[in-house]
């Protein structure tokens, strides 16, 4: 169980525009560039093994960074929830066709901006010493810069987002006269090891630009 935080703990969920979402509300917004541990992988979440390494492997480290910036710098966080970006050549793999094994992914837990390469090296190190999780040697540290973005929060199981998604990409986007850009995001609000399907909440977010 993660330590409760303090009153001086920053929650980057509460003090961070970019994660905020409703249900059932489209929100256009300019998302910061932020830095991110990462793993990247293919095939479905479900029965890749992969999958499941990358998180083992992502979790350590951030730990071991909110604690040495904790004692290091006197900074504490709370560690920012679980993301991945997900893309496919073919985007109906995400939406009518609903093919989870065409899926390429990365699974990324979101950094401070003070956390430096150094501290990251020293995490990975750290989080290896006694049993180190399969895919450790995996995690990088990288920035992402998604610029303007729409986004909603959704509540219900992951297979259910097909409908929202095309809603989004097919009706709201075009409509705004925006087009799309990058890669499909997600935030998970709740551990979807934990969690029942149908209340699971996710931040589904597409970058996007303005059409000429």
């Amino acid at each position: 169980m993660a330590p409760a935080a303090t009153s001086s703990t920053i929650d980057f969920k509460k003090t961070l525009g970019a994660y905020e979402g409703r249900r059932g509300q489209f929100r256009i917004l300019e998302v910061p560039t932020m830095q991110y541990l990462m793993v990247d992988g293919h095939g479905d979440p479900n029965t890749s093994p992969a999958f499941a390494d990358a998180i083992t492997a992502l979790y350590p480290v951030a730990y071991k960074l909110k604690f040495a910036s904790k004692r290091e710098l006197e900074r504490d966080y709370v560690v920012p929830p679980l993301e991945g970006l997900w893309w496919s050549p073919d985007l109906s793999a995400f939406t009518s066709a609903r093919d989870k094994s065409r899926w390429n992914w990365t699974l990324m837990i979101m950094t401070p901006e003070w956390i430096s390469q150094e501290m990251v090296d020293a995490a990975i190190t750290a989080a290896g010493a006694k049993t180190p999780p399969t895919s450790l040697d995996l995690v990088r540290l990288e920035s992402l810069d998604e610029g303007l973005c729409v986004q909603t929060l959704h509540v219900g199981s992951f297979d259910d987002e097909a409908g929202i998604l095309a809603t989004m990409h097919d009706d709201f986007i075009p409509a705004n006269g925006l087009a799309m850009t990058g890669t499909h995001h997600e935030i998970y609000f709740s551990d979807f090891r934990k969690v029942e399907p149908s209340k699971l909440r996710t931040l589904l977010r597409q970058p996007v630009a303005k059409q000429a």
